[in-house]
């Protein structure tokens, strides 16, 4: 259990109070206990402050008046929490050993303090750099790479070829380097694209469960150093995703697509294939892509739920609009009004 005074020496913050006082876990304002660690990151909580029983809050120095008990300052409250998950990980640790019931290659690479736990196999021609994690019953494909401290959590699929930089997670059942999406029309059916390049992972790279990203056609996949990708989000073949972009739940990104470096894209996105978008481009909860981005910003589409009775009526009128834009467009023509906008209604 450590004191608050290593709590703050950890994460290079100021102590307000006893540097002495124990801290055994962190929790959130409501539940926090005189052991606990708990923040404010936003001025509208605040008032929660009078109610807490924490043991210690991480303020904003300039929020430190309204709270009377320990605290640690930080400019940046909600980053300094991030920091001190760290400290109270209670993620079970890796062994550095090699599991009997594991299947390693004779002509699989391996580095120091490699784990490799029951069930994973490790193909020919794997490279696995130090202290990688191999979780149960994850599998790794001829030729792969995966850098330094690198964990491919239990059941993860890194197919042939793939390459992975340093500090990655791969989380439970994530699939990298799969076949994409290709097949041609034919007059008997479809004839399969063979995928021919393969998947290409920075460092520090984080992909959530059940989570794809689709091997390149002819040229890799690539996602840059610092990407966070969360669970279910489906990558296409040939996309390249910039440094630092943060990817959301059930985003779906098609083939070809280029995104740029710092984008976020929330929930249930959907981007079409071939299309470019900007640095620092934000894309909003089921915004439906169909065109290129090309200048930073906010972009936001989708129908926010409401009552069903109001959607009825808006989803009838809906098909009503080129009728109404039409009679609209012919109203302004008889009264010699100016036209703008789309006249091809």
């Amino acid at each position: 259990m450590p004191a608050l005074g290593e709590i703050a020496t950890a994460l290079d913050l100021e102590l307000r109070g006893d540097p002495a006082r124990l801290i055994d876990a962190l929790a959130p304002l409501e539940k926090a206990s005189s052991e606990t660690l708990t923040f404010v990151s936003e001025k509208r909580h605040l008032s929660k402050l009078s109610q807490t029983q924490a043991g210690a809050v991480i303020l904003h120095p300039d929020w430190v008046e309204q709270w009377s008990g320990c605290a640690l300052l930080s400019e940046a409250p909600y980053v300094a929490y991030a920091k001190a998950t760290q400290l109270f990980d209670n993620h079970p640790g890796a062994t550095g050993l090699v599991h009997e019931r594991a299947m390693v290659s004779e002509k699989a690479q391996l580095g120091h303090d490699v784990t490799i736990d029951a069930g994973a196999c490790i193909e020919e021609n794997v490279s696995l750099g130090d202290r990688v994690w191999i979780g149960a019953g994850a599998f790794v494909g001829q030729g792969a790479l995966i850098g330094d401290d690198t964990v491919i959590k239990p059941g993860a699929v890194i197919c042939h070829a793939v390459k992975i930089g340093a500090r990655c997670t791969i989380h439970p059942n994530a699939t990298i380097g799969a076949d994409g999406f290709g097949f041609a029309p034919d007059q008997d059916g479809w004839v399969k694209i063979q995928q021919l390049a393969s998947v290409d992972i920075g460092n520090d790279v984080e992909v959530g469960a059940n989570s794809t990203v689709d091997r390149g056609a002819l040229e890799d996949t690539v996602i840059e150093d610092g990407v966070i990708i969360d669970n279910l989000v489906q990558v296409g073949h040939g996309v390249h995703i910039g440094t630092r972009t943060a990817i959301a739940a059930q985003v779906g990104i098609s083939g070809g697509t280029q995104i740029g470096a710092r984008c976020s894209i929330a929930g249930q996105a959907g981007l079409a294939g071939h299309l470019t978008i900007a640095d620092d481009v934000h894309i909003g909860g089921q915004g439906r892509v169909a065109s290129s981005v090309t200048e930073a910003g906010h972009y936001s589409s989708g129908t926010p739920v409401q009552p069903l009775r109001a959607w009825l009526r808006s989803a009838s009128r809906f098909t009503q609009l080129d009728k109404i834009v039409r009679r609209l467009v012919a109203l302004e023509k008889a009264a010699g009004v100016e036209q703008g906008g789309d006249q091809d209604a």
